[in-house]
């Protein structure tokens, strides 16, 4: 019998000959990749999908997917931004017979014995829901409560009921407890601390323990029902999420979203006896997203939901202690759950097949329409249903996953592309003329709201808010260096925005738990350093450079008050630099930078990496007495604009970088895609007044300051991005930049009354996106464009794929 060990490095190299036997990620698409009727979408975050089987349009948001014991229905729970819903499935038609709305749901999804009953977790609700399905419609039954609604902070996550003894056990989120209750009384028999987040709950062989998947931590917990003791934790892979047992009941499978795993236990030695390494390398850095199971009826077959991957990983576990990796599914984007029955494969695709332009939103015309092409609500979710795999077809699925995944463990250390010279090195640990790197992070603008003016890019002008006027400083900096016109954030609002700003990867935590407070549904605002459960595997940009041993500071960015929200950045922060607060103006943020900046210059001490938070484009929108939009916005220009000319006059400017741009775009809209937005590269190694409409993203950038300052990447999706090389030139312009005057006043401020005011009433700014971004989105729009204005109506350009550079 082989060690564990051995089983891991077993699997790991099984896992690299499968992908090493195909065709190393072409960078155009080859159609013989593709089967017949299969189609291949370039995602905005630069990897693609080929999704295989029949489809069937879900909610927002499918997160968790049900069986019936009768195999005649499945369920899906939608917890997305917009409507959230439970909807059932015929399995025997293939069709969708009934939905149920939801005012609050998340994740826990469980069928009664008899195959009518379903059980729902309600969230932030505090509650579990039961419906029957009578014919085609889901009707309420009852409901059990563990508290008051959220602000009540208890957020049911996975549950599990025992039947027979009128059992409910629901584990939470935000309490981090296990909670025991009897459906008949409605009374709770026991609460558990948990002391981390969980996400789901499963029973064993006749209900005696129960498995708890610990997401916050690398444990699965042991409860014993009869005594209601916690009776051990067992290690696993980091983020412990969805689970599923052998029918034997001996052995328990263990998605881990945070480190691309699925852990195996024994539950008779009650440990982790094999690791399977699901992403598509055995030593990839997180960015796989690994989080459901399912166990083929035949026990002999595990599929694995990969949600950033965009895959199943199939594998051969038949004999205990020999799992096999047999190759790879292509699915939608982001599964979230996969679950099997007879002959087919279920996977609900996340956020659907592709991406979309939203010219049409947000639309300041209507406040909750449902066709508002706002993106926190844009993509749809698709349910996949495939049929179980031969091995020729299961070999050809293989070779489309790994065409659509640009990711190879050889980008750890070498670029994709690049060219001799070029400041930008391709090889990481290469020599750059560039020394210090200056990031600035702005917030929530579309490329079409600032740079749909400028004639020499693809911009729609209908779709301005802040050109030339307002701006004139950014437009002017994209004029004199590069303007990039294809370029993608890789995220959709300010909480995964940070993340992937500065980590390169939004974990599970953050991905599945924004939409429900984004929709209003309770929630906090965890996502910018505030919370260890949203952390990547590898940290952030900051840990990256102290692994490299690159000098770092870091201004208003992870940082309130003066107080950093994670360790790396201790004694690293600007102490006198702001963090997020819309009263203080973006050019007093640039002077308190100037000020520490002149210090650190006259002591030789620049950082290698300074990052810094320039933020009010964001805006109060028309709230009553404050700043309007456009002048909120010309301050933070005036801001960047100074910022580039005292850069550029000092005596670094021949050794500096300066990148800048959005944590994301959901405040607009954008004729291409609703991700695309302003980037703005500056250096004296930039080429001059030149339009670069190669594919960018957010992680492109990211890579480009980690080879000029030889830093290893810290998730697939900055290894496998490009960088940025061909706005570069080997031969330096030192040509300074100064900047230009305000065009309007920066000082106007909205009415104490309006129509448009009161609808802001009650909207609380203190916190980044607490406010209900949707309709904040209109009523800028109506407050810059005029009240009675209609928006443009252009082509909408769904976003196809683009033949990646050479």
């Amino acid at each position: 019998m082989c060690s564990y060990l051995q089983k891991l490095s077993l699997v790991a190299s099984l896992t690299l000959l499968l992908f090493s036997s195909c065709e190393k990620k072409a960078e155009t698409l080859d159609s013989s990749f593709l089967l017949p009727g299969v189609e291949r979408v370039q995602l905005p975050n630069g990897w693609a999908i080929s999704p295989v089987g029949k489809s069937i349009e879900l909610g927002d948001l499918p997160m968790n997917m049900a069986i019936s014991p009768d195999k005649k229905y499945l369920a899906v729970v939608n917890n997305g931004q917009s409507i959230q819903s439970v909807q059932v499935i015929d399995l025997q038609t293939e069709q969708l017979v009934a939905t149920h709305l939801l005012k609050r749901s998340w994740f826990g999804l469980v069928f009664g014995a008899d195959s009518k009953t379903l059980y729902v977790s309600g969230g932030n609700e505090n509650c579990v829901w039961k419906f029957e399905l009578q014919d085609t419609a889901l009707v309420q039954v009852d409901s059990l409560s563990l508290g008051a609604p959220w602000p009540n902070k208890i957020s049911i996550t996975g549950i599990a009921v025992d039947e027979a003894k009128n059992l409910l056990f629901a584990v939470t989120k935000e309490d981090s407890a296990l909670y025991v209750a009897d459906w008949k009384t409605h009374t709770i028999l026991h609460r558990e601390p948990l002391g981390i987040e969980a996400y789901s709950c499963i029973l064993g062989p006749a209900g005696s323990k129960l498995y708890i998947s610990l997401w916050g931590a690398k444990e699965v917990g042991v409860f014993d029902v009869a005594s209601y003791k916690m009776e051990k934790r067992i290690a696993t892979g980091s983020h412990p999420n969805d689970m599923t047992l052998s029918p034997d009941g001996k052995r328990l499978f263990v998605a881990c979203a945070n480190d691309n795993t699925v852990s195996i236990i024994d539950l008779a030695q009650a440990k982790t006896v094999e690791t399977l390494s699901a992403g598509p390398y055995p030593d990839a850095p997180a960015g796989s997203t690994t989080n459901s199971v399912a166990l083929a009826e035949d026990s002999k077959t595990l599929f694995v939901a990969n949600a950033d991957n965009n895959c199943l990983a199939v594998f051969d576990v038949e004999k205990p202690g020999d799992a096999a990796s047999r190759g790879f599914i292509p699915t939608g984007w982001y599964p979230t759950a996969v679950r099997v029955s007879g002959s087919k494969i279920y996977v609900s695709n996340g956020k659907g097949f592709q991406s979309f332009a939203n010219p049409k939103g947000p639309n300041p015309n209507e406040r909750r329409s449902d066709d508002t092409q706002y993106i926190g609500r844009l993509m749809k979710g698709q349910l996949s249903i495939i049929d179980l795999p031969n091995d020729q077809l299961l070999a050809d699925y293989t070779k489309m996953v790994n065409a659509n995944t640009p990711f190879t463990r050889e980008l750890m250390t070498n670029a994709k592309s690049g060219e001799k010279g070029n400041p930008v090195p391709q090889k990481l640990g290469d020599a750059s003329p560039i020394k210090h790197v200056f990031y600035i992070i702005k917030e929530n603008r579309t490329y079409d709201q600032v740079f749909g003016d400028l004639p020499q890019g693809n911009g729609d002008p209908s779709l301005v808010l802040f050109g030339d006027s307002v701006t004139p400083n950014i437009h002017a900096l994209a004029k004199e260096f590069v303007l990039l016109d294809n370029f993608y954030v890789n995220a959709e609002v300010s909480a995964d925005g940070h993340n992937w700003s500065m980590g390169a990867y939004a974990n599970d935590f953050v991905e599945k738990t924004w939409p429900t407070s984004y929709g209003g549904r309770g929630g906090n605002y965890d996502y910018e350093g505030g919370r260890d459960i949203a952390y990547p595997d590898a940290g952030f940009i900051w840990d990256a450079c102290a692994r490299a041993g690159r000098s770092f500071r870091t201004y208003g960015e992870f940082a309130e008050h003066g107080i950093p929200s994670i360790k790396t950045l201790v004694g690293k922060v600007a102490t006198t630099f702001p963090g997020y607060d819309l009263e203080i103006r973006d050019t007093t943020r640039f002077e308190l930078f100037r000020h520490d900046f002149d210090s650190l210059l006259k002591a030789k001490a620049v950082p290698a990496f300074s990052l810094l938070k320039f933020g009010n484009d964001h805006t109060y929108g028309p709230a009553a007495g404050r700043l309007t939009p456009a002048a909120m916005v010309a301050d933070n220009d005036l801001a960047v604009g100074k910022f580039v000319e005292m850069i550029s006059h000092s005596p670094i400017w021949k050794e500096s970088l300066i990148i800048i741009l959005e944590d994301d775009a959901q405040n607009g809209p954008d004729h291409v895609d609703a991700h695309r937005s302003p980037c703005l590269v500056i250096s004296p190694y930039i080429k001059r007044h030149q339009v670069v409409s190669e594919f960018y993203t957010t992680c492109s950038a990211l890579r480009t300051l980690e080879l000029v300052l030889g830093i290893k990447p810290m998730s697939q999706f900055d290894a496998a991005a490009h960088s940025m090389w061909k706005c570069f030139q080997a031969t330096p312009d030192y040509t300074p930049f100064t900047a230009l005057r305000n065009r309007i006043s920066m000082d106007a401020k909205n009415p104490e009354k309006s129509a448009l005011a009161e609808r802001t009433r009650h909207f609380n700014y203190a916190v980044p996106d607490a406010i209900p971004d949707l309709e904040f989105s209109e009523l800028i729009w109506k407050t810059v464009k005029g009240e009675d204005s209609k928006m443009p109506s252009p082509v909408r350009s769904a976003f196809v794929w683009i033949q990646a550079e050479e």
